[in-house]
């Protein structure tokens, strides 16, 4: 196969199925994140607080973080055609559900549990890490991100314009319910037009469920240690929730959640030790190793990238209206201007990542989403909208390539694990982006992005210290028990 990547070429299976998992990704985010445009009409027709509102968009980003490592798993052992179907066919009935909830409890209940629409994206990397190979996987796997994405922009430019000519207190849930029947009919379809693999080729499983293997000592404390950080934030969020804030649930409930996390990192690291024990006993080939130190800085990467844009997406046409007075319909269309731009950025920032090295350009776009944001850190009301929306956009392009940059590494490093590699990331993009929206409910938006901002320079400097270019092969195991090597460059 050519470098190069025609995606006019429908005759070419891989570049139909790129086209259809893209779509499939871009109708899981008109759905997820449909919340954040029509949170506006929502506030306004069930006469919620801003802490009401501004809980709603945490929790529909809490259940994404132990959903994509579950699908990650999932999607390794089951294949991506059938994962993508229940993600989507699922999520929709969940939605609906939510659209036509008549109270806060039922809402808050149902925007957590439809959160697990969000894991979707894991789905897709593993499909297109199958039929593309090392020298084109930057540019595919960011053509699909980037487009599935737009997904989020999708929905702010249609659904509060379906919520506005409906009107009426039930305007926001026809949009709701609208888009998530469109969700369920497409996944019936993808069922019956993909495949796992090209033709002839091998599935590659991962060899046990429950915890990623490791191949050394070092990495196994290294990815028991990374555990934490996913329970903190559901941590963060019953916090949030408890009646030291919004008193959502009651002092035994939150103690009660506490204590489960706490037993269910016990039981992860059981996992992981069951795994992964035999590293001590007996050393792994170093013809199969690789290294998780590469998986960590991703993870912590992908905090940044997605985390910002989720949480950016949530939040930014409040933004608008509640510190410059827009229109409820134009904040909306500005704010969808942010995900907008995934059509170029992520794809972008693959692309660059085939043509100059993926550590490269991880580090050109982190140092322009520091500088971005931590100038947004300044911003205060008396400042021109254009300029305000100029600076966001400027930071969206480096955040969204920077996401592309780090799925053009993932399928590099080990290829039977992907699906729980891409879902590890993923899982910290989501915790990224309830630290950041829990954040946003504490403090003034200027101050939300400076946060952002400094925690970028932390994982930039990662990066820059930390973070190997992949280079010569991997090894993966065929069924038969020979050995398959693997270009990763």
């Amino acid at each position: 196969m050519s470098v190069k990547l025609n995606i006019l070429d429908l005759k070419q299976e891989n570049i139909r199925i790129l086209h259809y998992t893209w779509l499939a990704f871009f109708m899981t985010f008109v759905v997820w994140l449909g919340l954040g445009p029509l949170m506006p009409f929502i506030k306004d027709a069930l006469q919620l607080t801003d802490q009401q509102a501004k809980v709603l968009l945490i929790l529909n980003v809490a259940m994404t973080i132990p959903a994509r490592i579950i699908v990650g798993m999932l999607v390794d052992r089951l294949g991506p055609r059938i994962m993508f179907t229940g993600i989507l066919v699922l999520g929709g009935i969940v939605s609906i559900f939510f659209a036509w909830a008549d109270s806060y409890e039922q809402l808050a209940l149902l925007r957590f549990l439809s959160g697990f629409i969000g894991a979707g994206f894991v789905v897709g990397i593993r499909m297109i890490g199958e039929w593309f190979p090392a020298k084109q996987t930057g540019l595919a796997q960011g053509i699909y991100g980037g487009w599935g994405n737009f997904g989020s922009a999708g929905a702010a430019m249609t659904l509060p314009f379906i919520a506005a000519y409906v009107g009426g207190d039930n305007g926001w849930r026809i949009a709701i319910t609208v888009a998530s029947m469109a969700a369920i009919l497409y996944g019936i379809f993808y069922y019956t037009r993909v495949s796992n693999t090209p033709k002839g080729s091998t599935y590659f499983q991962s060899k046990k469920m429950g915890a990623m293997e490791v191949t050394s000592v070092a990495d196994l404390v290294l990815y028991i240690l990374m555990n934490i950080p996913l329970y903190l934030a559901l941590g963060l969020l019953t916090w949030k929730l408890s009646p030291a804030n919004m008193g959502l649930i009651g002092e035994a409930t939150a103690d009660s959640i506490y204590a489960v996390l706490f037993l269910l990192y016990l039981v992860q690291v059981w996992k992981i030790w069951h795994v992964n024990s035999h590293v001590l006993k007996e050393p792994v080939p170093e013809i199969h190793r690789y290294k998780f130190k590469q998986v960590a800085i991703l993870d912590f990467a992908y905090l940044v990238t997605f985390g910002t844009e989720l949480a950016v997406v949530s939040m930014l046409a409040m933004f608008y209206v509640d510190w410059f007075d827009v229109p409820k319909v134009t904040a909306a269309l500005l704010a969808g201007i942010y995900p907008f731009i995934n059509l170029v950025a992520r794809p972008g920032g693959g692309w660059i990542s085939d043509k100059i090295g993926r550590k490269l350009t991880l580090g050109i776009v982190f140092a322009g989403i520091t500088g971005s944001f931590l100038v947004l850190g300044l911003v205060d009301k008396a400042w021109p909208v254009w300029l305000v929306v100029a600076i966001t956009i400027v930071g969206g392009i480096f955040s969204k390539a920077g996401s592309g940059a780090v799925y053009a590494m993932v399928p590099l490093i080990q290829r039977r694990m992907t699906g729980q590699i891409a879902g590890m990331a993923g899982a910290f993009g989501n915790v990224g982006a309830v630290l950041f929206l829990t954040v946003n409910s504490m403090v003034d938006y200027d101050q939300f992005f400076l946060f952002i901002g400094i925690v970028s320079a932390f994982v930039f400097a990662l990066i820059l210290f930390f973070l190997e270019e992949p280079r010569g092969q991997m090894a993966e195991i065929l069924p038969d028990g020979t050995v398959q090597m693997i270009e990763v460059k």
